[in-house]
């Protein structure tokens, strides 16, 4: 399940990224706006990249282990 909602937390991330993205790009925003905009959009993309490099390194694993199907948790987070 923490896959699961791993994927749906980045799917949800990049959706509002990329609407960040549209209000930046038409110009109807004020300054102050759009810099509150850039800077939720800095924290996504952050969030975003995270959850790639944890893919990336759980697709290692499997690479590693010879066409294994199997992975290891590498570092789990405490949600609290």
């Amino acid at each position: 399940m923490p896959r699961k909602k791993q994927a749906l937390d980045f799917e949800q991330s990049l959706q509002a990224l990329e609407k960040l993205v549209e209000q930046l790009e038409s110009g109807e925003l004020s300054l102050e706006e759009s810099l509150q905009t850039f800077e939720q959009g800095i924290k996504l993309t952050r969030q975003c990249q995270e959850a790639l490099k944890e893919a990336e390194q759980k697709v290692q694993l499997l690479v590693e282990k010879n066409n294994s199907l199997s992975t290891q948790p590498f570092a789990e987070e405490d949600d609290a």
